[in-house]
């Protein structure tokens, strides 16, 4: 994980949230003023009682019983319409929170490089999305808002207790001071145990996704038993660590609990010894038993809400590095204030692209690795050239073509689109200018048009029928019940591999890119599809600058130019022919690869 534990919190991280709560400054302190009274009008509901006792009951009289009542159910109500708005306003803070920090967080994950989601799981992000933001959302709201009430209705009940008899009063208030010094020694371990249960609950949510969507590989694979034991284990775990953390909270309560009840002994004790003096009516005394006894409650909520804002600041301190975290592959401030950014293009600043690449003296090693893979590497691809890159599984092949669409910056030197620094420009306008075709094709849940138009979000049916024609694609759809209405399921489930690359091809060429990069397109499907991608390739490549990663050698073998990858580096460049007369890397590859194909081929025949 890249999550930094070092992050230096203050005030519980508060301030780093404070862009998402001020929009809604005005309701929140709306919130806390309804509350506030909500807790006064509650706080003086004894008082009632006291007079009650000491005038109907003590004096055995009900000639203001009348007015006791009315006053009585209008406070009532009053009370009744602060608590409902209080609690709508809080509901609505937590969902407007919630929706603001999965925005930004969302939004911000689409501006990171690649690097960072090959160094972080998908539930590792997903968490950070979804649960640290719905925690946050409530520390907002319900926990400020539970936070403002009980502790105001503490206050206005050690006021109240302080005007009876401030005597009384004072024993209550020694509680206080070992409330605070009992969170002050529990809060290191409480942060400590709960930072552990989100990051094992991280790795769950990730095991959990993997057995999902690996769910054919595991079966396959007969790993079933692996899979359960390395889930039960981060499971027991979890278990454990929570199990420690309930402990020491209920130690922590238990605790205070404790202290509040000595405390409401010893009020019983001397009240009950004032009473028996004539100081103090029963009435009063009743007053101040009903407070002690309803002054556990909101210490107990006020110290358990501290602890919650203790375990909240590492849901905190995770989104915040999220959103601070930096992408390798950035546009500068120039370049955004004249092109625009990912989200706000300014593409009348856009000039068209023809698809001219030159490599100028690049160096470059990966941001987690330590090897240099290219070094001092020159290369001149004119528009409308045909390149492939071929080598081992594990090679390197990719690494051009990272560079190329500017998924990765070059370490050292220049990439140029056109003659111009890839850096000079948006990478909005780089990437809407490349079709890219995926050896694993990922298709949207949805209808089959709409995955088209993701390609061309205001295609046309025509255009969308042009561009399967292209591709030798329209059987696919001809076949479906509801023809380009038709669901293609979760990630294409509901496609074959071959009929998935097909349209993720289609959806490459309608965007009309000048740029096309196939990424070993055709080395997971079908004999049959695969002629139909390769007659296709011939057709859309004319004209475009294409990258094709080449896994059947015999695919590339008219390649204006071949690029030969061993470990990582390119060590063999130039045309089919003659690559095969320097009788070097490319031709043992090739030949290794004929000799199988035939001898495939007469076995077959037999």
């Amino acid at each position: 994980m890249s999550e930094n534990k070092n992050v230096k919190l203050k005030y519980f991280g508060i301030p780093k949230l404070l862009p998402f709560v001020k929009p809604y400054k005005k309701i929140m302190i709306s919130m806390i003023i309804m509350g506030a009274l909500s807790s006064l009008i509650d706080s003086i509901y004894p008082l009632f009682n006291q007079y009650a006792l000491n005038h109907f009951i003590a004096l055995k009289t009900t000639d203001t019983i009348v007015p006791f009542i009315i006053v009585y159910i209008v406070i009532l109500i009053v009370f009744v319409i602060l608590n409902f708005v209080s609690t709508t306003w809080a509901g609505k803070i937590e969902m407007s929170v919630n929706r603001d920090l999965r925005n930004a967080s969302f939004n911000h994950l689409q501006e990171l490089s690649f690097s960072y989601f090959n160094q972080n799981n998908v539930g590792y992000v997903h968490a950070r999305v979804m649960s640290d933001t719905g925690r946050i959302g409530q520390l907002v709201s319900w926990d400020m808002m539970d936070m403002v009430w009980q502790g105001s209705y503490l206050l206005f009940v050690l006021i109240n207790m302080a005007l009876i008899n401030i005597h009384l009063a004072m024993y209550i208030m020694l509680i206080i001071p070992f409330a605070v010094i009992l969170i002050i020694f529990f809060q290191k371990k409480l942060v400590a145990l709960n930072r552990k249960i989100r990051e094992i609950n991280s790795k769950i949510t990730s095991n959990f996704n993997e057995g999902i969507t690996g769910a054919k590989s595991i079966k396959t694979l007969v790993v079933e038993n692996k899979i359960n034991h390395d889930f039960d284990v981060d499971s027991d775990d979890m278990e454990k660590t929570s199990v420690l953390a309930g402990r020491y909270s209920a130690l922590f309560s238990s605790l205070v609990t404790m202290l509040s009840s000595i405390t409401l002994a010893i009020i019983l004790w001397k009240g009950g010894m004032i009473n028996q003096e004539g100081i103090i009516m029963i009435g009063t005394l009743s007053v101040f038993m009903t407070y002690a006894l309803n002054m556990l409650e909101p210490i107990q909520s006020i110290v358990g809400g501290i602890a919650r804002l203790i375990a909240i600041q590492v849901n905190i301190e995770r989104f915040t590095t999220l959103l601070e975290t930096q992408s390798d592959v950035a546009d500068r401030v120039e370049v955004v204030e004249k092109y625009g950014d990912t989200f706000h293009p300014k593409k009348e600043n856009w000039e068209p692209l023809y698809g001219d690449v030159e490599f100028k003296d690049v160096s470059f090693k990966y941001p987690d690795g330590n090897e240099m893979v290219l070094e001092h590497f020159d290369l001149k691809v004119p528009q409308g050239t045909n390149v492939a890159i071929v080598g081992e599984t594990g090679a390197g092949k990719s690494t051009l073509v990272n560079l190329v669409c500017r998924f990765f910056e070059p370490t050292y030197g220049q990439v140029l689109i056109d003659g111009k620094d890839a850096r000079d420009r948006s990478q909005l306008w780089l990437h809407s200018n490349i079709g890219y075709v995926l050896q694993t094709p990922h298709l949207f849940s949805g209808t089959v048009r709409d995955n088209l138009r993701y390609g061309k979000p205001d295609a046309t049916d025509e255009e969308i029928w042009k561009a399967l024609k292209l591709v030798n694609a329209e059987f696919v759809i001809d076949k479906m019940d509801k023809g380009l209405d038709s669901e293609v399921g979760e990630g294409g489930d509901m496609l074959s591999t071959g009929e998935k690359q097909l349209i993720s091809f289609a959806r490459a060429i309608l965007a009309d890119p000048k740029i096309l990069v196939l990424d070993e397109a055709t080395a997971s499907i079908d004999t049959l599809t695969e002629k139909a991608i390769q007659d296709a390739i011939f057709t859309v490549i004319k004209g475009r600058t294409s990258f094709v990663i080449a896994h059947r050698l015999s695919t590339i073998v008219d390649a204006d130019v071949i690029l030969v990858v061993k470990d990582g580096k390119i060590i063999e460049r130039g045309k089919h022919a003659e690559l095969m007369q320097a009788h070097g890397y490319y031709y043992d590859l090739y030949t290794r690869q004929y000799e199988e194909m035939v001898t495939n081929t007469v076995s077959e025949i037999a």
